[in-house]
Order: C-alpha cells, then structure tokens, then sequence
C-alpha cells in the first residue's frame, strides 16, 4: 500500500502533471531528490504514468464505447488487438471474461467506428455480439481525478501546487501539434529538451505551445495509478437508462459521488455509463442499493464486473507491463 509521501506526490501530479519535482518537494517539505526516486519507484511498482491527452471536442474527435461479447477462448486475442490499436485507451475485461469493453478515438467526420472495428480486429467466430455507445458528454473524469486519489493534501498545498494557466492569447490544437501530442500522450513529463526533439522545435517553442493548449482547454494531464493501492478491489462499469427528463440531475448527482470515477452521457439503449471503485463486493452492493437506489429516476441498471484493465488513459503505450495495473 501506499504511504503518506507517496499519496501526496501523487495528489501533487493529479493537480499539475507537469510541476517541477523542485516545487513538489517545497510544498511537502522534502527533497527534490527524495520526490524523484518515489516518483521512479512508483513508475515501476504501481504503473505510475503521467500521460498528457487532448480535449476530443477541441481536437475534433469523438469518442465511442464499445462492447463485444466474446467466447472465453477469444477474448484474450481480441482484447489484446484492441490494446495494441493507437485509437483505443481504457480496454477491459470485464463480465466473466466474455466481454471487451473499450474507447475508440475516431474523427468527428467517422459516423460509426464499426468499419475500424471489422478492418483491424481479427474476425472470428467467437465474437457473438458488437455495440457502439457514442460518448456524449462527461461529467466525471478526464481532466476530474477519482477524489479517493487525491485526498492527501490540505488546502493551502493544494492551493500551492494547482496548476494556473497563461493568460496569453491561445490557439486551438492544428496538425502541426501532432509530434508534440504524440509525445506527451507517451510520458507526460517529458522535459523541454525531449519535447524539442520529438517535434523539431526550439525548447522555447515548445514551452510557449504547450501553455497554449493547457490555457485553451485543449491539453489535460491524467494520472495512471493502480487503484488498488487506494484499497478499491472491486472494479464495475455500471449502465445506466435514466428518463431524458432527469438525465442531466442523475448525471450530475453521480458525478459527486466517491464511488465514481467515470459518468458519461451515451448513446443507446443505456444513457449513462458510470465505472464504481469500490473496496470489496459487500461495498459495492452497499453503494448500487444505498446510494443509487435512492435515485428514482433510474429505471434500470446492468452491472458488469470489471476483471482486468488492459490500457488505461492513454491511447499510446511505452511499455505493455505498465499498463496492466491502471488508475481507474
């Protein structure tokens, strides 16, 4: 489990992914060198990753939830080909093992992901079932951490280590950022000098593009993690149909729970998608009967059992062992 340095460091990366590890360790009162070997440790002991990623409406892309329902012998292969696609991040196992559910990043203009699906997921006869959710909007996650991460400091830490934008001019993300989000969809961290590398540019240039895309909304730094080590053990994602009426006051009722570290709004026979992080299954039976039986206008509710998260965040992948233990 983690200790009280390490939960703060990470709290720390949650309110500014890329803060200084100088910065880090005045606020917490240790040394800069302390503050990077945990950093190192966690990196190769919880999958610590801090992954740069662009705002889909500002980048004019969607994002589509898929689930296919496999047999047992299949759903390793097929959920291994989605892992290693560069359009997909949060690819779970989940239900017994027989279902897939992952995020494909298509371009605004692509109506349907279900041609990427059949082009590069091997076709077999295990896949019994195939269903495309489009995200509409959401409440809780990206650039909004799990709270149960980021618990660890007080106030006035808090207020010290938050990241403050540029109040310089901004633009929006053009084709010519793509090395540059390439490069911190990898490592978050990347120094300027690295950052300069990847994309041809001064380091001057880089620093000044990067606030940009912070300031406009159009870059946010996530934080992968193993949840488990905040004592959630059980993982399930949750669809939701709720009256259209009320979806907004459900939505956004869920969005402040604890429990939650994903809502969104989709399309589809369920309206809302939610993922629980929960300690045990006598919790998250507590949460599912307590909590959202008290919410009315859920009409109906499927819970699937997450078994193992395969990719997390990012759609781009340094190293495959690394993501085997992801935040959320």
């Amino acid at each position: 489990m983690l200790d009280d340095l390490d939960r703060a460091l990470i709290h720390a990366l949650h309110l500014d992914g890329r803060a200084p590890f100088s910065r880090i360790a005045g606020v917490l009162g240790v040394s800069a060198q302390t503050i990077a070997r945990r950093y190192r440790r966690l990196r190769t002991e919880a999958g610590l990753r801090v992954v740069g990623l662009p705002d889909p409406h500002r980048a004019g892309r969607t994002q589509w939830l898929v689930r296919l329902t496999a047999a047992a012998r299949s759903a390793q292969d097929i959920a291994a080909a989605l892992v290693r696609r560069p359009d997909t991040s949060w690819v779970k196992l989940t239900s017994g093992g027989t279902e897939i559910t992952a995020v494909i990043h298509a371009p605004a203009e692509e109506a349907s992901p279900d041609a990427l699906l059949l082009r590069d997921v091997p076709r077999t006869a295990g896949v019994t079932a195939v269903s495309a959710h489009l995200l509409l909007h959401t409440y809780l996650g990206g650039p909004a951490n799990w709270r149960r991460s980021a618990q660890a400091l007080d106030e006035e830490q808090r207020a010290a280590l938050e990241y403050r934008g540029s109040t310089e001019a901004v633009r929006q993300p053009v084709p010519a950022d793509a090395e540059l989000l390439a490069a911190l969809e990898k490592d978050g961290r990347l120094g300027q000098g690295e950052l300069a590398r990847a994309t041809g540019w001064s380091p001057d240039t880089v620093a000044r593009r990067v606030a940009e895309l912070r300031a406009a909304g159009a870059l946010f730094f996530d934080v992968e993690v193993d949840a488990g080590l905040f004592g959630a053990r059980t993982r399930a994602l949750l669809w939701l149909s709720v009256r259209p009426s009320d979806l907004e006051e459900v939505a956004l009722a869920l969005a402040g729970h604890d429990e939650l570290a994903f809502v969104a709004a989709t399309t589809g026979p369920t309206n809302l998608v939610a993922q629980a992080l929960c300690r045990d299954p006598a919790d998250l039976h507590r949460y599912l009967t307590r909590r959202l039986g008290a919410l009315r206008a859920i009409r109906t509710l499927e819970t699937s059992p997450v078994l193992r998260t395969l990719k997390a965040a990012s759609p781009s992948l340094t190293d495959l062992a690394r993501v085997r233990r992801p935040s959320r």
